[in-house]
């Protein structure tokens, strides 16, 4: 299973994460806590596609996320 995209939906405490694998399929859609937010990420391969809406908060976590997998799109909105 060859992950395509994580996608995360930013909010205060608790995050949507979802994982679409390359032939279109989602692999998991959870909830997850702020607090264990990096930690699913480095579950990941290093090099996975994240993507989230351009927010406050989109470039922190953008760094975060850059040193954790090194790929990382911040999407505009309307994009």
């Amino acid at each position: 299973m060859e992950i395509k995209v994580i996608g995360i939906d930013l909010a205060k405490n608790v995050f949507q994460v979802c994982v679409c694998l390359m032939d279109n399929s989602i692999m998991s859609n959870k909830k997850v806590n702020r607090s264990k937010l990096l930690d699913k990420i480095r579950q990941f391969p290093e090099g996975s596609l994240i993507a989230m809406e351009a927010c406050g908060t989109s470039h922190y976590w953008g760094r975060q996320f850059q040193a954790i997998v090194k790929n990382f799109l911040n999407l505009k909105h309307g994009s």
